[in-house]
């Protein structure tokens, strides 16, 4: 099956002087263990940091840096660079084991690795300047939603527990299974006096969010239950006076 490097270059607006560059940060370890995208990754995460970092400082230039830290944070992390790698389509260029089969299913994180390293070859192949310039393209949008700050639930669980406990939540990793592509992580998360709350990810990150999301929502039932008590205990008392 040919693959038509020059529609995704005309996406991005880049024209490779070393074509074989791009075709390696496209090519995934399950189809070349030696000539593959793994250290362009690495480098296109670094570029992707450093861009969206200068970027953000020129926006909010008297911004708080915990504010930056978590705009800064949505914006690099795997699921933006999905969301990213899912506009170009990506798809459609990437090598793997799989390539030439008419179901070929690219995993998540597959995705989102090869627009890391996508970004790594147009800086190796054309300079710092073209990486930013495509970079801020692609991102314009996300950048410009990140006026709006979400905090995450690890957050928000992470502040009920210090404020109520003055202690942090306790995560704790149950079990790691599914194939080294596609990896299935159950973890459990639990605060003084709380019972484990489990929940599962395709990464840690994502099963320790999803364990701290059902302990919010549980914690929000237990309080105001408790709430409901004290309202009705009051009420009673009120009665016997």
């Amino acid at each position: 099956m040919k693959i038509d490097y020059q529609s995704l270059e005309k996406k991005i607006k880049v024209n490779f002087k070393n074509k074989n560059l791009l075709v390696k940060s496209l090519t995934h370890k399950s189809f070349d263990k030696e000539n593959n995208n793994e250290k362009i990754e690495f480098l296109g995460d670094r570029v992707l940091g450093l861009i969206i970092a200068k970027k953000l400082l020129e926006i909010y230039p008297d911004e708080k840096e915990g504010i930056l830290d978590k705009k800064f944070a949505s914006l690099v992390n795997k699921k933006t660079c999905l969301e990213i790698a899912k506009k170009l389509e990506l798809q459609k260029y990437i090598l793997t084991f799989k390539s030439g089969n008419k179901n070929n299913n690219i995993e998540d994180k597959v995705l989102a690795d090869c627009c890391e390293a996508l970004i790594g070859s147009i800086y190796l192949d054309k300079g710092f300047n073209s990486a930013e310039k495509t970079i801020l393209s692609l991102w314009s949008k996300n950048i410009k939603n990140s006026v709006i700050t979400q905090i995450d639930a690890k957050t928000k669980l992470q502040e009920f527990s210090l404020k109520k406990f003055k202690k942090l939540p306790l995560y704790k990793v149950i079990s790691n299974t599914g194939p080294r592509h596609k990896p299935l992580f159950k973890v459990g998360v639990k605060l003084i006096d709380t019972r484990l709350f489990i929940s599962e990810g395709k990464s840690k990150k994502d099963a320790e969010q999803n364990a701290a999301i059902m302990c919010l929502k549980n914690i929000k039932k237990i309080w105001f239950g408790m709430m409901l008590d004290f309202y009705y205990l009051k009420i009673d008392t009120m009665k016997i006076h």
